[in-house]
């Protein structure tokens, strides 16, 4: 999960795809995080995105960035805890200007069943599951 961390971060943004019943909406985010040996994304539970993914977790991210591209397909799973929220906004401390820890609003959600494919125009296509 370390490449895909690494490459989502260089990326800058990344584009979350998740479904609005049955229709496919996808929005740029920009935060990821390990924690506790789990990869980590960040959002407001009074985004729609909160609803969509609370009514299915399954997503797909993608980002590119200098002719290469990744996608990953995951389950995304809500921790709860103060401390997953904390450390996620320890990372992105730019965030404290709209999010805390304890506000109610701040989720953080990890990835599970992750399949991340890295690809581009030159190479064969490599794949990272976790």
């Amino acid at each position: 999960m370390e490449r895909t961390a690494e490459f989502l971060k260089a990326a800058g943004t990344y584009y979350l795809a998740t479904a609005d019943g049955d229709q496919p909406r996808v929005r740029p985010f920009g935060t990821v995080n390990i924690f506790e040996g789990k990869l980590y994304i960040q959002t407001g539970k009074s985004k729609d995105v909160s609803k969509q993914i609370h009514a299915n977790p399954k997503v797909e991210i993608s980002a590119f960035k200098d002719g290469s591209w990744i996608r990953v397909a995951a389950t995304l799973v809500e921790d709860d805890r103060r401390e997953a929220r904390a450390s996620m906004l320890d990372a992105y401390p730019t965030l404290r200007g709209m999010y805390n820890e304890d506000d109610g609003n701040t989720e953080v959600f990890y990835l599970k069943d992750a399949t991340a494919t890295f690809s581009s125009f030159t190479a064969a296509p490599e794949v990272e599951t976790f």
